[in-house]
């Protein structure tokens, strides 16, 4: 029986629930994590080579059956065996068939879940875009560390961009952009404040960091969907969406910024549900200790919003990392739904957290928690899960169960088969140009120069009194550069003359006296 027909018929342990494995002293006694709580979030922790790769792609499985759709991080390149079904041929079938019957897993078998693969470089998936705009200053200031001050023209770029209608899609409508504002920083300066070219030369400089990384293909159009994230198939098993992160590693900040402005894009544009039966979409960050690190107060208290509103948005967020202290202890708070592999603690640095990491369960009285931690092998756990009413249930060791796709990576050819027969590649294969920010300022660069030139044209083709008439000079008589603006006097008549006499008669002492006479006759008349 298929492991989705299993779900469908409801023979999983426990209605409505995930199942992990097997707990107590026997394993005998189903872990489940409540699907209706899946959505508070939860975290996937232990060191290096514990099995934290595993319960991840045995979670993805009972959710894509569950008819959740996943977005997840495939950082060493294993998870893409989540397209397709164990076999008997594997190395470790026997064991996977003792484990099953050990925590008494009695419907396991193989199957393949359905998978979409993406990639920010679109090579081993589709191509994932977004635009300028979209990503915001803030996020943007993270990706490329810029100073207080730089961020400050990125915000008046931003504003700018919106009041003069110039779409910003790519980075070549960014660097246009200010190129612009360092032209005009002098009239900008006056309403925004001091626009240096000190620091936009700095921000020009670290967008190109950026494109040498890589970074020019995070953005333009067609921008991703989001719900091309939230698909199911046509036998209702929700879509795993695996983002290729192998080559992102190695620009940290590129992927930690990313995944936050996914994060962020979900919580913005996804209504309100409250909260429902099961989660709409499970979001998976892998390395997630590069989320915060070196991270401004600013931003880690953007996570901790996403993080406590989005649940209620239908999302449910996982973090996976080697010790839970490298996730900030306001957003560990809200961290739910808990699997801890094993913690190595060979330095006092070590033992602190493995004690702190302890202390976060809720106790059992069978077993020392902070023991079980340190000794627990591969493929075994402690684990919390939410109960009723969202109580933390008690702390229970756990043998997780094993899965039932593909242990490792495909091939190659495979995943060029999924991709070529993929929806996703009509959509998202092929880069769009429209006109945005750069084209614009191009085009009024363009104009102006073109106005430019005509009137210089137009000015040599004129005779040389015209071109000395148009710049205000003029020619009197072989006498040239006197200045146009004089007003040649009028010509001298004797009527003119009379009236100026008469004019100047008046303003004198004599005339004073004569006016004086004729006003004072006529008042006395009266």
């Amino acid at each position: 029986m298929l492991a989705a027909d299993r779900w469908k018929k409801g023979l999983t342990f426990m209605d409505q629930n995930i199942f992990l494995g097997g707990g107590g002293n026997d394993y005998s006694q189903p872990q489940s994590l409540t699907l209706k709580y899946a959505n508070r979030h939860g975290m996937i922790a232990g060191a290096t080579g514990t099995g934290k790769t595993v319960t991840l792609q045995i979670l993805a499985e009972e959710f894509s059956q569950a008819g959740v759709p996943i977005f997840l991080s495939d950082v060493k390149g294993d998870l893409s065996g989540l397209a397709k079904a164990g076999n008997e041929g594997h190395k470790l079938h026997q064991a996977f068939q003792d484990r099953a019957q050990r925590i008494g897993f009695a419907d396991y078998t193989y199957g393949a879940c359905p998978v979409t693969f993406w990639d920010l470089f679109g090579q081993q998936g589709h191509p994932v875009r977004t635009t300028v705009t979209e990503m915001g200053p803030l996020l943007l200031s993270r990706l490329m560390d810029l100073s207080e001050a730089q961020e400050g023209i990125l915000n008046i770029a931003f504003r700018v961009a919106d009041e003069e209608g110039l779409p910003l899609l790519d980075l070549k409508d960014l660097q246009s952009l200010l190129v612009w504002i360092g032209e005009n920083r002098a009239q900008l300066s006056l309403r925004y404040g001091n626009v240096s070219t000190a620091s936009i030369g700095a921000i020009q400089r670290r967008l190109l960091v950026l494109e040498n990384q890589g970074g020019t293909k995070l953005f333009g159009e067609p921008a991703l969907e989001l719900a091309d994230l939230m698909r199911v198939d046509e036998n209702g098993q929700g879509v795993v969406n695996i983002l290729a992160a192998d080559k992102l590693m190695g620009s940290p900040r590129l992927y930690a910024t990313f995944l936050l402005w996914l994060l962020s894009e979900l919580f913005e544009e996804l209504p309100e549900v409250g909260d429902p039966d099961k989660p709409k979409l499970v979001f998976f960050f892998d390395e997630a200790h590069l989320l915060f690190d070196d991270a401004p107060k600013v931003l880690v208290d953007k996570v901790e919003q996403v993080a406590r509103l989005i649940r209620s948005k239908g999302v449910g967020v996982y973090f996976i990392s080697q010790n839970p202290a490298d996730v900030p202890e306001d957003i560990l708070g809200q961290l739910g739904n808990r699997v801890q592999h094993a913690l190595r603690a060979f330095t006092a640095r070590d033992r602190k957290n493995l004690r702190l990491a302890a202390e976060t369960y809720r106790e059992n009285p069978a077993f020392d928690t902070e023991e079980a931690i340190r000794e627990v092998g591969v493929g075994e756990a402690v684990t919390s899960m939410l109960q009723k009413k969202g109580v933390p249930g008690i702390v229970e060791r756990t043998l997780i169960r094993p899965p039932g796709t593909q242990l490792g990576p495909i091939t190659k050819a495979e995943r060029k088969a999924l991709m070529d027969a993929s929806a996703m590649k009509v959509k998202y294969g092929q880069l769009k140009d429209r006109k945005s920010a750069f084209e614009i300022l191009q085009s009024r660069a363009d104009a102006a120069a073109q106005a430019a030139a005509e009137a210089e044209e137009q000015l040599e083709t004129q005779s040389t009194a015209e071109r000395e008439f148009a710049t205000a000079r003029r020619y009197s008589g072989s006498r040239v550069g006197r200045s146009s603006s004089r007003v040649m006097r009028k010509k001298d008549t004797f009527a003119t003359a009379m009236s100026e006499a008469v004019i100047k008669e008046l303003k004198g002492t004599t005339g004073r006296r004569i006016v004086r006479g004729i006003l004072g006759g006529l008042f006395k008349a009266r």
